[in-house]
């Protein structure tokens, strides 16, 4: 058993070296984005199934209340939280709209749409990526593996490198904290100044 656990923090460890290593050029530009919606006007809407349901409740909890600094709340919404939304979408059409229809409904150009999908393949998560660049927003992925059709369609993807679910979502939530980190950083800190 003990073998079992020095296995899964190693190969935890050999995904979040990976992605450091092939995306932290794609985290900045991320944080980059949304730091510029937001001094814009513009929302981050955040979105996905499961595991990744949670991230977007998480991220959308650490812009609206503070990260690390006391600063002005920031606007990041979570589709996933509103059940009478989403079962009333999920019953009268399909769970496929779930996301499109509030994207439909809240966002508008300039705005952030964050699809998170560890295959990439969730079909409600890349149709409502698809629709939210009709709509002029800047779509942003978090996703693993290859990326699936989520990483085609999204103007900016954050591929994990491993196939492991597990493995995908750990990571996804360290990029989730650092985008926030960096975010703050660009919207509240001087020059020379850093987060306590």
């Amino acid at each position: 058993m003990i073998e079992r656990i020095e296995r899964w923090f190693q190969k935890s460890t050999f995904a979040q070296q990976g992605f450091l290593r092939e995306q932290s050029g794609k985290i900045l530009q991320a944080a980059e984005l949304i730091a510029a919606s937001f001094n814009n006007g513009g929302k981050l809407l955040i979105f996905g199934n499961g595991g990744s349901a949670a991230d977007a409740q998480h991220m959308a909890a650490e812009f609206v209340n503070r990260f690390k600094i006391e600063r002005p709340p920031l606007p990041a919404l979570a589709l996933t939280t509103d059940t009478s939304v989403l079962t009333s979408i999920s019953n009268d059409y399909s769970f496929d709209e779930v996301f499109v229809k509030q994207l439909k409904a809240l966002g508008v150009e300039g705005d952030i749409a964050l699809g998170i999908s560890t295959s990439g393949n969730s079909p409600n998560v890349v149709e409502a990526v698809r629709v939210a660049k009709k709509q002029n927003m800047i779509t942003l992925a978090l996703t693993g593996g290859e990326g699936g059709a989520l990483a085609q369609e999204a103007d900016l993807a954050l591929c994990v490198p491993t196939d492991e679910t597990p493995i995908i979502q750990e990571v996804h939530l360290m990029a989730e904290h650092l985008i926030c980190d960096l975010v703050d950083a660009m919207l509240f800190l001087k020059p020379g100044e850093d987060l306590v």
